[in-house]
């Protein structure tokens, strides 16, 4: 049996695995979801102090609370970067937990980078703008048809997102690469549409070694587009 930990990107929250949990479950698997501080259930907790080392916290804090021995790590979106910060973490132990890190249509960071660093210049720029309207405190929310939804799906992830703790957006990551690089990396490529913020994303494991990558014909926010192809690419990894 494996332990997953689930870790959902910006403007989401741990809802956004309702459909992944009974595939992995109906396995026998553990799975453990992530709320992030300051956004979806946490949504409340949102102040200016809310930054990168407080989103690795949040996964340390469930990782070590439930004393997980065997985990496979997902982070969605942005929080790619999150789950690299947390393996970098991790990794420092002799005995560390760590089975496999999944990026489902994620930032993979070198080391020093944000989760901006590699977006356009022109999406980087609104963003910094349209957070500088709010206050400086939060990217606002758009709308989730950027993710590729439709339907009942795109209704559903509208009513649920809230607005994401600025300073994540600019914090950089200091993480040993090749000591995370060790550990077995799969990259699932969420292609149709293919989100422009990851396109980088997507060369970089495809040209850097020790990455396993999965394409799946969906959008962006595939683990609600396409539950069933993303939890077989998961329950693959336990295998």
């Amino acid at each position: 049996m494996s332990q997953y930990v689930l870790v959902h990107g910006a403007w989401h929250g741990a809802w956004c695995w309702k459909y992944i949990l009974p595939i992995l479950r109906a396995q026998g698997h553990e799975v453990h979801t992530v709320s992030l501080t300051g956004v979806g259930e946490r949504a409340h907790l949102l102040d200016e102090k809310v930054n990168l080392r407080t989103h690795i916290e949040d996964v340390l804090a469930v990782i070590r609370a439930e004393e997980l021995t065997n985990v496979i790590l997902v982070g969605h979106s942005y929080a790619g970067i999150v789950i690299t910060g947390v393996a970098d973490e991790l990794l420092e132990q002799s005995q560390h937990p760590l089975k496999h890190l999944v990026y489902l249509d994620a930032v993979t960071p070198h080391n020093g980078e944000s989760w901006s660093s590699r977006h356009p210049p022109e999406i980087r720029e609104a963003r910094i703008a349209s957070a500088a309207e709010e206050g400086g405190l939060a990217l606002p929310v758009s709308d989730a048809a950027f993710f590729g939804l439709t339907g009942e799906n795109l209704a559903w992830v509208n009513r649920r997102m809230t607005p994401q703790p600025f300073a994540v957006y600019q914090d950089p990551l200091n993480f040993n690469a090749p000591r995370v690089a060790g550990i077995p990396r799969t990259f699932i490529d969420c292609t149709t549409p293919a989100l422009k913020t990851m396109a980088i994303m997507r060369e970089r494991v495809r040209r850097e070694k020790n990455w396993r990558v999965v394409e799946i014909e969906t959008g962006h926010d595939g683990m609600i587009s396409a539950p069933d192809e993303v939890g077989a690419a998961l329950l693959a990894v336990a295998e």
